[in-house]
């Protein structure tokens, strides 16, 4: 079926390089993400003044064409009118293709290696898990207000909707991360489900406190079974099981992809459906107790540890400084790096003040698109500014940022000064988020804290957030003039 985007994507893929230049394509929020063979080939410029792209971005070994919030729409129809697989690689002709193995890859350094697989492996679950965040926070919310019973089964049924993404993440990321690293999704899902067993869950004391109640005979059974494994010993990270964890099945799906393509060559055909994947699940879950899960937990431990050595040092320093960088950091991709991170200390420690610093950067964006917005007299940036505002509302600033106030500099440079400020504001009152929100308005319920429903992290934050907007849109209302018309 024909789209109205048809037209913009022959654009992209023509002035990317045409197909036969496109690896793959995925897309985020906002921008088509393409990995070229090569990005010298690419007509940046042209991409740059085509109507419907806001910008492009070349970083960590992807070439980024800013659409804005329909860019589902957009990538649909650039998949449909390249005969591209959503996602995939793409023959020397245009048309679908599994990636070669034995074809050469591109070398990245290692911090643009790691924003690429954060990419991949958290992008497609944002949305979901946003969803589930803002419900939990809702229910708190309700909780706290005594609008809804904590103990009634109303609540508990809703709860459980908006809790499972968390409880089964291991699960859930391990599918986006076999996409990502080229597994068979079943065999990744598989995996986390293993680290998710009852009887691998036992350590955090859960299991053994129901058969404590159930059947205190076979408590003894369990209380030593991850003493060893084929008499080695076996360490579980410092929550006590994987549940609370995101980085150990990650690395082991990783490493369980690269595994079945070395066992792959070597199974004879007749028994390769079902051997493959036998040796492959086997060696990887055996090497992630042993091996890959401890060493990638204390990984995640020690880089938590140092954003928690900086908010211990100073919380408003952490603060003012991931409200500076944020939207940076967005321009380019590279907030990917945190997120995991922030994600990865909410699961450990039940909250997380990592990225609680970043939380204006959208709302002093609404305020200088605003101020711009009843100031300028050109038609066009007047017209482009209401859209971007409520997009930036909702949490979304590619189009505020690229589409407006970047290009004028100075009030890009005031939100970023404001939201330092703000983020240092929001720090020294101790704002910690409880569970993963969604972003700009969307993002309150993330402040409220479900298991004692104190709602004051969120009543600050809204007012912050209102003090931001305001902040950003005098700063710029002063400070701005259109600038004046070029001589033809």
């Amino acid at each position: 079926m024909a789209s109205k985007y048809d037209g913009l994507a022959r654009i992209i893929i023509q002035n990317v390089g045409g197909k036969s230049n496109i690896i793959s394509l995925t897309h985020c929020i906002t921008r088509l993400r393409f990995k070229l063979k090569d990005e010298s080939l690419a007509q940046t410029e042209i991409l740059n003044n085509t109507e419907g792209i806001v910008t492009v971005i070349q970083s960590g070994g992807q070439y980024m064409v800013v659409i804005g919030n329909h860019v589902p729409q957009v990538y649909d129809a650039v998949c449909a009118v390249g005969h591209i697989t959503p996602g995939g690689a793409v023959n020397e002709d245009g048309s679908a293709a599994a990636e070669d193995p034995n074809a050469p890859k591109e070398k990245q350094n290692p911090f643009n290696a790691f924003v690429s697989i954060v990419t991949g492996v958290f992008t497609p679950a944002l949305g979901v898990l946003s969803a589930c965040g803002i419900l939990k926070g809702v229910l708190g919310l309700l909780v706290a207000l005594g609008v809804m019973d904590g103990a009634g089964s109303t609540y508990n049924i809703l709860y459980s909707l908006g809790d499972c993404f968390f409880y089964f993440m291991p699960i859930l990321l391990g599918y986006t991360a076999s996409k990502r690293f080229g597994l068979p999704e079943m065999e990744g899902l598989t995996l986390g489900a293993a680290l998710l067993y009852p009887f691998v869950l036992a350590p955090n004391g859960q299991i053994l406190e129901a058969l404590q109640n159930a059947a205190p005979e076979l408590v003894g059974t369990y209380t030593h079974v991850h003493d060893t494994l084929f008499m080695i010993p076996v360490t579980m990270p410092a929550s006590g099981d994987y549940s609370s964890s995101v980085i150990p099945i990650i690395a082991a799906v990783a490493f369980a992809a690269w595994l079945r393509k070395k066992i792959d060559k070597f199974v004879p055909d007749t028994v390769k459906l079902f051997l493959t994947p036998l040796l492959t699940l086997l060696i990887t879950f055996i090497l992630t107790l042993w091996v890959i899960g401890p060493i990638a937990s204390l990984a995640a431990q020690g880089l938590g540890a140092f954003f928690g050595w900086i908010a211990g040092f100073s919380p408003i320093l952490l603060g003012l400084l991931v409200g500076a960088l944020w939207q940076i950091l967005v321009m380019f991709g590279l907030h990917w790096a945190l997120v995991p991170l922030a994600i990865n200390d909410m699961m450990i420690n039940g909250c997380s003040a990592m990225l609680t610093g970043m939380f204006a950067t959208t709302f002093t964006q609404v305020g200088a698109v605003l101020a711009i917005w009843l100031k300028t007299k050109n038609k066009k940036l007047k017209s482009l500014c209401p859209p971007a505002a409520i997009s930036a509302v909702a949490g979304v600033t590619e189009p505020a940022i690229y589409g407006i106030t970047l290009p004028k500099k100075i009030p890009f440079i005031i939100s970023c000064v404001i939201s330092s400020i703000v983020g240092g504001v929001l720090m020294a009152f101790g704002v910690t988020s409880y569970t993963q929100a969604g972003l700009g308005v969307f993002g309150y319920t993330a402040y409220v804290n479900v298991a004692t429903g104190d709602i004051s992290g969120m009543i600050t934050a809204i007012v912050l957030s209102l003090v931001a907007v305001v902040a950003a849109f005098a700063a710029v209302w002063v400070t701005y003039s259109d600038e004046p018309a070029k001589k033809k």
